[in-house]
């Protein structure tokens, strides 16, 4: 059994083609510009791997007609490894494409890679500390971990790209550097938006953001350009 807060159909972000992606309850970390503010604390709904997995199953003919399947998201999956190793075990037994979103700010990452075909790697900054200010924790564990990660299946590491934090060339050109020494594939740029900003409100929490604006198009184009010339980028996930 594990705690959920939501299984999402149809999704066409997470990984190639049509994904099914189930957003896995409670986060480490408290990022000023989370869209997901729900899943950080709360009780979250329990579930069974074979519950999800009727779920998952009844997308899968268009998981074949997409090239799509299972993600796994958040939260952090990884704080409920156990589960999220079955649920990717019994994916992948079955013939579907599995993929995890992820920090990999955990030793756990281990107990999954054997069943995945995509990691897509959260790498928010290099610089630790800046890292642990903006969220709450250093990501010395991530930066440790991206290796391990693309000796064992596909890495792709995904920036959200906030102004005010990273969205600068030079933290955006590090990050990218850092991402080919790690031998990811690709790197993908996701820039900041204010989506998540009515679920503070609804849960009775001022926005941590303020009134930052998301990056604007040519910036995101300059950024996209530099983080090229160390490995193929694409802006969006």
């Amino acid at each position: 059994m594990g705690r959920i807060f939501d299984i999402q159909r149809y999704s066409v972000h997470d990984g190639e083609g049509i994904r099914t992606i189930v957003f896995f309850q409670g986060c480490s970390l408290r990022c000023r510009w989370c869209c997901n503010p729900e899943s950080q604390e709360g009780e979250g709904q329990e579930v069974s791997v074979a519950q999800v997995m009727q779920a998952v199953e009844r997308d899968r003919p268009y998981f074949r007609r997409s090239g799509g399947g299972l993600t796994l998201s958040g939260g952090e999956a990884l704080l409920q490894a156990d589960f999220a190793r079955e649920i990717l075990k019994e994916a992948r037994e079955s013939g579907i494409h599995t993929a995890i979103e992820s920090t990999a700010l955990s030793d756990e990452v281990e107990k999954i890679l054997p069943y995945l075909d995509v990691f897509l790697l959260d790498i928010k900054h290099i610089n630790p500390a800046k890292h642990e200010e903006y969220t709450g924790r250093r990501n010395d564990a991530a930066i440790k971990n991206a290796p391990k990660i693309s000796k064992a299946t596909e890495l792709i590491v995904r920036v959200p790209v906030v102004p005010g934090f990273n969205a600068t060339i030079a933290e955006i050109t590090e990050i990218a550097r850092f991402a080919a020494s790690a031998g990811a594939s690709e790197i993908h740029l996701l820039p900041y938006h204010r989506l998540g900003e009515g679920k503070y409100k609804s849960l009775g929490r001022a926005y941590p953001m303020g009134d930052t604006q998301p990056p604007s198009d040519s910036q995101m184009e300059e950024l996209k350009k530099a983080a090229d010339n160390h490995l193929h980028c694409q802006i969006g996930g």
